[in-house]
């Protein structure tokens, strides 16, 4: 006589309440999202995970109770005279067998307690909750760091992948990327660093918000320059325009409408306290000219081209160019190392600046 085989029964998984609340609470404290956020997406899982264990398509929702550590669902149809779709429709005879009082157009509520879920309907329950915590997620880093846009943090590097580097913007714990036109190029970044960065951008992409960090644009500067500079914080000193080639030079053109107050000064700072702190924060190695802005455009142009003396400056208003003539000897500090002081000194004006030794104007005059 053949033995027969035991069959034995998988049980499917129970669902731990108690568990599941102690999870959203650690959920909460880890990403920073809001408790009742959690707790929605636990609900839309829960009624995806209980539609796919029955295979109805009827409206459900789901109660929960963390007093009680309980959870309820119910699935509710609206009463009509004749039933086109029952998955959201109940006839007036069958509702009253339900509830005397139920008359077109009320909702019947039907309490349903299921008491196991299937593997499969987790994993569905499972994957609602991510996508709507993935959501939530990205919203409160959109929302967050847009209101940051334009403020200096303090972040630690995380990790270097293909020249991008991966900050962790301290207190809020959220990822940020420096890509390589956004670093100082003189600089040398370390996992484990501790580094300011400029908080650029977010913006929006298919791996969710995406945090943009910068230490190589203007803006970082400005932001130094405002935390440094009291003056500027309150608005007695201004910023007319600020243009940089990061590690290697930037320049910076300030005024003040208060003839009582030298903007460069203020900016320099006692013994240069100011902008040596500014200068450190860049490594040491970028040089800072500090331009006196003023509308003469003429005296604006001699003021860019700092540090080099400025003889004679001729300018085309229609085209916006001008010439100057500088000392034989001042030719290449006006100009400086790969015409870098006469590029910067031209895009912080808006002029086109050709400039001249003073012996070419003499060879012409023969």
């Amino acid at each position: 006589m053949a033995k027969k085989k035991k069959v034995e029964t998988i049980e499917e998984p129970t669902l731990d309440v108690q568990a599941l609340f102690e999870a959203v609470s650690e959920l909460e404290k880890e990403s920073k999202i809001s408790r009742d956020v959690i707790i929605e997406a636990l609900k839309a899982g829960m009624a995806s995970a209980y539609k796919k264990e029955t295979g109805e398509q009827r409206p459900v929702t789901v109660v929960m109770n963390e007093e009680k550590q309980t959870f309820s669902v119910y699935s509710y149809r609206t009463v009509v005279d004749e039933v086109y779709d029952p998955d959201y429709e109940i006839s007036v005879e069958d509702a009253k067998q339900i509830k005397d009082s139920y008359n077109v157009g009320d909702v019947v509520v039907e309490p349903i307690q299921p008491e196991k879920f299937s593997r499969i309907a987790a994993q569905t329950a499972k994957q609602v909750i991510l996508q709507r915590l993935t959501d939530a997620k990205n919203e409160y880093i959109m929302n967050e760091m847009s209101a940051r846009t334009g403020q200096i943090m303090n972040a630690i590097i995380r990790r270097i992948e293909n020249h991008n580097v991966f900050v962790e913007i301290a207190d809020l714990q959220l990822e940020g990327i420096m890509m390589p036109s956004d670093q100082i190029r003189t600089e040398k970044y370390r996992v484990g660093d501790v580094i300011k960065v400029y908080i650029k951008k977010v913006r929006d992409t298919q791996y969710g918000a995406q945090v943009i960090v910068s230490r190589g644009c203007a803006g970082f500067i400005r932001s130094l320059f405002i935390s440094e500079v009291p003056e500027i914080k309150v608005g007695i000193v201004k910023i007319q325009n600020i243009v940089r080639e990061a590690g290697f030079r930037t320049k910076i053109a300030v005024y003040s409408d208060d003839p009582n107050v030298d903007p460069k000064t203020a900016c320099i700072g006692t013994k240069g306290v100011r902008i040596n702190e500014i200068i450190s924060e860049l490594g040491g190695y970028e040089k800072i000219d500090i331009v006196e802005y003023t509308a003469d455009p003429i005296e604006y142009i001699a003021q860019a081209l700092q540090p080099a003396t400025v003889m004679v400056i001729s300018t085309n208003e229609d085209e916006k160019s001008a010439k100057v003539i500088v000392p034989d000897e001042k030719l290449s500090l006006a100009i400086g190392r790969n015409g870098q002081n006469a590029r910067l000194a031209a895009k912080l004006t808006g002029y086109k600046i050709d400039v001249k030794p003073y012996s070419s104007t003499l060879e012409g005059n023969e």
